[in-house]
């Protein structure tokens, strides 16, 4: 074969490459151009559990060059067995440069054998298996865990302690959406690549390592436009997610109600459907798994009319949920029962609080939006008086105008809200962070006129005098929610705002 090829090569004054599997078979014949070859796309052999593809890359180089950059790139790109470079003299086969990877961690990530070809003892099998043996025990991560394994990413002209910051919270989405994070990258620039949000040669390193790594999953801190997600995911076979289809598949894994179940499926389809281009292969990685699964992960392959034919339909059966909505609501006030909101920033404790308040057992668990769908429940006063308390979706910063959208129906609730607690982590450095992207989302609902009590949860991560602080700064109550006595004044002040003269009200310590 090495004789055939470089003759032909010769002959035409081209490269001349073929793509072997394991079993011997030859599945591609490539010709090429005088200085490099298109490498065709590669979907019938994919990257599996296994670190390399399953293929050895040999092709030719007319003026006897050893294997370039190029070479070295197909082969950490594309997961090659190895990479040989066949030299010749006028069509006569000489040398074999013989390229191929070295396990993660190692001082150099390839090396290169060269060898006279008809000198050349080499036997593939043992070595390719012995490779492989040794790139799995060098992997930081169990592959046998069927979890995705991600990569997290920033890229921003931002200063870096506010990458840092994000990147902390991208960390905490990706774990509450049951990933294994296996590195985070942050990466500030002076400028966006409107293409690939960084630059090319970055990316490609950036997968390269990803790869290297044993990730299946890149996810951007940054939204990724319809164009980008196009440019990174043909770069590579990984998949590739930003912040808000991650938040967007939470949602899909948390929504039990019908309720939240159509508004998740709404939002991934108004998110997906300006990302559906040709063959649509950015979006058919996601199907099933992370960032594609919930109630609309069958609809990913669903073609633009279809797609715009199912969102007409979800809209409806939102507008019918909405009017029995209005109905529940128009009995509470026949009742002249008053509602109290609960609302905060994601994992602030709401749920915590709720059933701290109302003996109740609404779902809690310390992972970001592990609450979705609206909760409510009654608390009754010894004097004869109740209230419904309600206990809303997380806010967070940078809310996906989609989800925003889908959601606003449940969020309308808080419309009738007679007064709205907005509980705070304080023991998080970035909770005046977290203030304000609450009270940015209220104005934009048009809430921010509903009279407000702050209220800061998990006082006991702190000292006595350090929540006192910060409570007189925002002339806030403080509580903790696992301990019922420290709710008192908090419960005090409820009554007050509602059925007697304001008072003011200071943290208990």
């Amino acid at each position: 074969m090495a004789k055939s090829l470089c003759s032909i090569s010769y002959e035409l004054n081209r490269q001349i490459g073929v793509l072997i599997d394991r079993s011997g078979n030859i599945t591609h014949v490539i010709i090429g151009t005088a200085h490099s070859i298109f490498i065709p796309p590669l979907e019938d052999f994919p990257i599996g559990k296994k670190q390399l593809r399953g293929l050895r890359y040999i092709h030719t180089h007319l003026n006897k060059e050893m294997p370039d950059r190029e070479d070295i790139t197909d082969l950490r790109l594309l997961r090659f067995d190895l990479v040989a470079v066949l030299t010749h003299e006028k069509g006569i086969p000489e040398t074999v440069h013989i390229v191929h990877l070295l396990p993660y961690g190692k001082q150099n990530q390839f090396e290169i054998i060269s060898s006279n070809l008809y000198s050349l003892k080499h036997n593939f099998k043992e070595f390719i298996d012995n490779l492989e043996a040794e790139m799995d025990r060098a992997r930081v991560i169990d592959m046998q865990d069927p979890r995705e394994k991600a990569i997290l990413i920033s890229v921003s002209t931002a200063p870096k302690y506010i990458l840092e910051e994000h990147m902390e919270e991208l960390k905490d989405l990706a774990e509450s959406a049951d990933l294994i994070v296996i590195d985070k990258i942050i990466q500030r620039v002076k400028q966006i690549n409107p293409k690939y949000l960084l630059g090319e040669g970055k990316l490609r390193e950036l997968i390269i390592k990803a790869m290297d790594m044993g990730a299946t999953l890149l996810v951007f801190d940054q939204n990724l436009t319809p164009s980008q997600i196009r440019a990174i995911t043909d770069m590579t076979e990984l998949k590739v997610i930003d912040r808000s289809q991650l938040i967007l598949d939470i949602f899909a894994k948390r929504a039990h109600t019908m309720d939240g179940k159509v508004q998740v499926e709404l939002a991934q389809l108004r998110y997906m459907l300006p990302r559906l281009t040709g063959k649509g292969t950015a979006m058919s990685r996601l199907a099933g798994g992370i960032g594609g699964r919930g109630p609309g992960e069958t609809k990913l392959e669903l073609d633009r009319r279809r797609i715009n034919k199912r969102i007409h339909h979800l809209e409806n059966e939102l507008e019918k949920l909405t009017l029995a909505r209005i109905e529940r609501k128009k009995r509470r006030k026949e009742l002249s029962i008053p509602i109290v909101s609960i609302i905060g920033y994601t994992n602030a404790g709401k749920s915590t609080l709720l059933n701290a308040l109302t003996k109740s057992s609404v779902f809690v668990e310390d992972k970001m939006f592990a609450t979705l769908d609206t909760s409510s429940r009654r608390l009754k006063f010894p004097e004869e008086k109740e209230l419904i308390i309600t206990d809303t979706v997380g806010f967070i910063r940078d809310l996906p105008d989609d989800l925003v959208a889908a959601f606003k129906a449940t969020l309308e609730e808080l419309q009738d809200a007679s007064l709205l607690i907005h509980l705070v982590d304080i023991s998080n450095p970035q909770f005046e962070n977290h203030i304000e992207s609450v009270n940015r989302i209220l104005s934009q609902l048009g809430l921010d006129i509903k009279p407000v009590i702050l209220v800061f949860n998990k006082i006991d991560k702190l000292s006595s005098l350090e929540t006192k602080q910060i409570c007189n700064r925002y002339n806030a109550i403080g509580i903790s929610a696992i301990d019922k006595k420290t709710l008192i004044p908090l419960i005090d002040e409820i009554k007050n705002r509602l059925w007697e003269e304001k008072v003011t009200c200071n943290a208990p310590l």
